[in-house]
This record gives structure tokens, C-alpha cells and sequence, in this order.
């Protein structure tokens, strides 16, 4: 799974990514809230892990903001508030599970496995800026318009997607999109890529290729940190 944690108290969140990891998450950590409501809306998380009182933009308004956005990815909210007015505000804000601090980190991890369960159809449809994907309708939608792709093509730009910002090797996506063990040593990669970027058009340049390793699909900062 890969999660994203909006904890201001870097030395908890520090830990929470370490716990995270060591269960085989991927986990990204963010410390600001505006700065969390930018990056939940840009790349795709299987979970959100969200404390209440936050520098920028408070955890009740953040999750509000993102349920607002169309944006259906399990949220616990993880706070010292436990009061019973406040664990009904947060979960009437738009939170799926609620733990207050101090908390037992076996009990946070299996809540998490629980979000996991509780949010595989809402994972399944991704929205990454002007892009939404549906894997369980197949669709693929592009500022409004379905744009029509084949089989191959899809599953490459889901996969993608679901990486989204991160450089994902050709073996990677020879082994999970493709379903090869070995390199064929054809360009068939290569192939499919300039196919999805074609039905893309003007939005193309979203799937970056990374010279010597593979691909990325962008997300914007990505780019920006470049610039």
C-alpha cells in the first residue's frame, strides 16, 4: 500500500514511516496541511493517515476538502483529541476510522490493514491531474472526454499512475504488465508508450521517460523541482 501521513510532529511521523515500511508500505510524509491537500489531490495513496491540528490547514478541513474533490481513499484520523463530540466531528467530516493519541502501534497497523480492505474499490479509480482512471469500469477519462485505449495500453497507464511520481523500471513493467520474467529484448515497451502518449495528445508529456531506467508519470512537481 502506499500511504501518506499529514503528522506536524516530525518525531512521530518519523516513526510512523519507519513502522510503516518495516510492514512493507510505501509511506510519503507530509507536515503542513494546505501542503497535504495539494499532494493527496496529485498522486494516488491506498490510505490517509491524518492528524487534527495542523499548521495551514486543519485535519477536519483537509479531509472535508478532499471528500469534496470526489476523492473516496480510507482516512484514520490520528489525534490526542478523543473527546466523544470530537471523534463524531471528525468521522462526520469525512474520516472512516478515528485513533487517539497515545495509541498501541499494533492497533494502528491493523487498522490500517483494515482501511486497506475497506477501500479496494475506492483505490481502484484514480484521479491524477487532468487524467481519472476507473480500473473496474475500464475507463479513462482526459479533461472531460474517454479517450478509448486498448487492453495493454490501459493496464501500462494504470500501473503508471498508481506509481505516479515514482521512476518505474522496464523490468518492473515487463514483470507487472507484461507478466514476463526475462527482457524479450524487443521494443515493445517503447511501443506501448508512444502509443498511450499519442492518445494523450497535448497531456503526453505526463509519462516521462527516464533515460537508463524507465518511466514516470508526472505529477507536476516532478517537474517543477527541475525547473
Amino acid at each position: 500500500m502506499r500511504l501518506l501521513i499529514v503528522e506536524d510532529n516530525k518525531k512521530l511521523a518519523t516513526f510512523l514511516k519507519r513502522a510503516l515500511e518495516e510492514e512493507g508500505h510505501i509511506a510519503d510524509v507530509v507536515f503542513d496541511g494546505t501542503q497535504a491537500l495539494e499532494q493527496a489531490q496529485q498522486l494516488h495513496y491506498d490510505a490517509w493517515i491524518v492528524d487534527w491540528m495542523l499548521p495551514g490547514l486543519d485535519g477536519l478541513a483537509l479531509i472535508r476538502q478532499l471528500r469534496g474533490a470526489g476523492l473516496g481513499v480510507p482516512a484514520l484520523m490520528l489525534t490526542a483529541r478523543g473527546e466523544v463530540h470530537e471523534r463524531i466531528a471528525g468521522l462526520d467530516a469525512g474520516a472512516d476510522d478515528y485513533l487517539t493519541k497515545p495509541f498501541e502501534l499494533g492497533e494502528l497497523l491493523a487498522r490500517v490493514r483494515a482501511l486497506a480492505r475497506r477501500g479496494g474499490q475506492a483505490s481502484a479509480v484514480m484521479h491524477i491531474g487532468p487524467i481519472s482512471l476507473n480500473k473496474p469500469e475500464r475507463r479513462v477519462v482526459l479533461e472531460g472526454a474517454l479517450i478509448e485505449l486498448t487492453p495493454r495500453e490501459f493496464s501500462l497507464l494504470a500501473y503508471l499512475m498508481r506509481e505516479a511520481g515514482k521512476v518505474v523500471s522496464r523490468t518492473e513493467l515487463l514483470t507487472q504488465v507484461w507478466n514476463l520474467a526475462f527482457d524479450p529484448g524487443s521494443n515493445v515497451i517503447d511501443v506501448q508508450v508512444k502509443n498511450l502518449r499519442d492518445k494523450l495528445g497535448a497531456h503526453a508529456s505526463l509519462v516521462e521517460t527516464v533515460r537508463g531506467v524507465g518511466y514516470r508519470f508526472s505529477t507536476g512537481r516532478a517537474r517543477e523541482a527541475q525547473e
